[in-house]
């Protein structure tokens, strides 16, 4: 068999394009990672992401809503807090997200500077501790 071609797949499908267009759209990953990672909150969202507005960030939180990626939850404390939560269908994205991180810590080249707040860190602990810095 060629090893650029595999016969189980086809040309197209309908529905990997869109799985594709919905979690690669711009900041999308980054912001499933964050919410993976513990970040609930909109701030700790926006926080944990360096570069991505607040604009973007209800933006995209909005549409990964409407997708069922994403539950809005309101707390009417005072002063009312937002919370965001993966739901199943968001959670089930882990191994994804997780897959791509392996694939990108092989094939992507980070820039300078990232990569060297990941020698800090592994500097300070362990090698596992390196990779889940980045």
């Amino acid at each position: 068999m060629d090893a650029m071609h595999n016969p189980r797949l086809t040309a197209f499908c309908p529905q990997f394009h869109r799985a594709v267009e919905l979690i690669g759209r711009r900041w999308t990953g980054a912001i499933l990672r964050a919410m993976m990672s513990g970040a609930r909150r909109f701030s700790d969202i926006a926080n944990a992401v360096p570069g991505l507005s607040d604009r973007l960030l209800a933006e995209r939180l909005r549409e990964l809503e409407l997708e069922g990626i994403v539950t809005r939850t309101v707390i009417p404390d005072m002063p009312v807090r937002v919370e965001y939560c993966l739901t199943e269908k968001g959670s089930s994205l882990e191994q994804v997200l997780a897959s791509i991180g392996d694939w990108a810590t092989v094939w992507i080249e980070a820039p300078a500077q990232e990569c060297d707040e990941v020698t800090d860190a592994s500097e300070s602990g362990s090698p596992e501790d390196a990779l889940l810095t980045c």
